[in-house]
């Protein structure tokens, strides 16, 4: 539309008045001296939808002017409050742009991170069965809902970086990934309550039977955070308003409210699990030191787990100084986009358990390679019980077989103890586990 074809539209009643006039956005009909006219807001993105526009017609049926723009149309009711309120938070910051690219850049590199430490992690999870309990059951759900999330996110920040921005204009294939990533950001969080949960209920209840409630919390992680993205969805959808900032809209606390109370919780959570923790190190005699130490220790732990750095988003973001705005814009989203590297190297990289399983597999993996290379002392070896109607031959594995070629190996004169070498044994417990033990000797075997 242009000015013609505008002014075919709304003819001009009199030469004394306002003329009709468009303004690359709306049509604006001819008005009376002294009135104004009032339209809907156009159909743009980062535009209120359900606002109003409206222009002034002066006494002199001229329309008003602002800065010297000719014509001027107030859109103020069409802009998103928070959007105005940035826009009037970079006019006094100059270094707003500078702020924001680096902060673009901490994301980029933190999701990098993120996603390769989830992946590799999750690889380590799935390959050895040893770590296929119920704790290790509630860490991989919630490392593959923060690697989804990782990935839509990515995705999105790489398709801004393109001239051609394909997705974001695809009206459909954005709406589906702006979807996909708010599910798979409200199952991380509902994950993260459900790592709260599981924790603090070991920790403080006295008797919790875990294996009653590993079935109902995989059920809760997944479908409750289906239902509110769902309830989300059809509520934009019937109010047709624009997507590109959903978050600064009412709606978005379909879901934000949600994941802001599993905050709460997972905080309160945090503060029980830190008192129960100092109780007992209390009861145990430890030096008041030591106990602060230990409490510390397992709470900075415990926050990335929880996800209770995201209170950071909380704050008002509002500043009137450079320093303060990038402060906390790269403290609040370095812990964010990090928050799944750091997840991976306290509960995989740096578990114990973890790190028993991989080295075992290694001095396995280099013992049968290489018969002359010496593994590490006090190995143990753990590994899903035979069936009872399978003969143990038929599921022995080739640590066992190297195990008995040893033996043969060994002097006939002396007794395998005088050897030094072990070999292992079956045995069948409540938990349908075996737990073999081989102590290495330093000598070459």
């Amino acid at each position: 539309m242009n000015n013609t074809t505008c002014a075919d539209n709304y003819p001009q009643y009199n030469s004394s008045w306002c003329p009709t006039i468009f303004d690359n956005y709306l049509c604006w009909p001819s008005t009376a001296p002294g009135l104004n006219v009032t339209l809907p807001c156009p159909q743009h993105k980062a535009v209120n939808t359900g606002g109003k526009a409206y222009r002034i017609c002066k006494e002199d049926g001229q329309w008003e002017k602002h800065d010297k723009v000719e014509g001027f149309t107030h859109y103020e009711g069409c802009i998103l409050p928070q959007i105005i309120d940035i826009m009037h938070m970079c006019e006094q910051i100059k270094e707003c742009p500078q702020i924001t690219r680096t902060t673009r850049t901490i994301e980029m590199v933190g999701l990098s991170f993120s996603l390769v430490s989830l992946i590799i992690s999750l690889f380590i999870f799935f390959q050895y069965r040893v770590l296929k309990n119920n704790r290790t059951k509630i860490h991989k759900n919630l490392f593959i809902a923060t690697l989804l999330q990782v990935i839509f996110r990515l995705v999105k920040y790489v398709d801004y970086e393109f001239k051609d921005r394909v997705i974001e204009q695809t009206p459909v294939l954005e709406e589906t990934c702006i979807v996909l990533l708010e599910y798979t950001k409200t199952a991380m969080f509902m994950w993260m309550f459900i790592e709260g949960l599981y924790l603090h209920n070991t920790i403080t209840v006295l008797v919790f039977q875990e294996n009653s409630y590993i079935k109902l919390y995989f059920y809760v992680g997944w479908t409750a955070p289906a239902i509110m993205t769902t309830a989300w969805v059809v509520t934009m959808l019937l109010v047709k308003v624009d997507w590109r900032y959903y978050y600064f809209l009412p709606y978005y606390w379909i879901l934000e409210g949600p994941r802001s109370t599993i905050i709460v919780i997972n905080l309160l959570f945090l503060i029980n699990i830190i008192r129960v923790l100092i109780v007992k190190l209390r009861e145990s005699h430890t030096s008041e030191i030591e106990q602060v130490r230990k409490a510390v220790r397992a709470a900075i732990f415990l926050l990335p787990l929880m996800g209770i750095a995201n209170i950071f988003f909380w704050l008002d973001y509002r500043f009137t100084e450079a320093w303060k705005l990038a402060l906390w814009s790269y403290t609040s989203y370095f812990l964010n986009t990090f928050q799944g590297f750091f997840v991976a190297v306290l509960y995989c990289f740096l578990n114990g358990e973890v790190q028993t399983a991989v080295k075992n597999s290694f001095y396995l993996h280099m013992s049968l390679r290489n018969h002359d290379y010496t593994p590490c002392r006090n190995l143990t070896l753990i590994s899903t019980a035979p069936e009872p109607e399978a003969p143990v031959e038929s599921v022995s594995s080739n640590w066992i077989r190297y195990c008995l070629r040893q033996i043969k190996k060994a002097p006939e004169e002396k007794d395998i103890k005088e050897t030094g070498q072990s070999c292992p044994r079956w045995s069948n417990d409540e938990t349908d586990t075996t737990i073999i033990e081989e102590k290495c000797s330093e000598t070459k075997v």
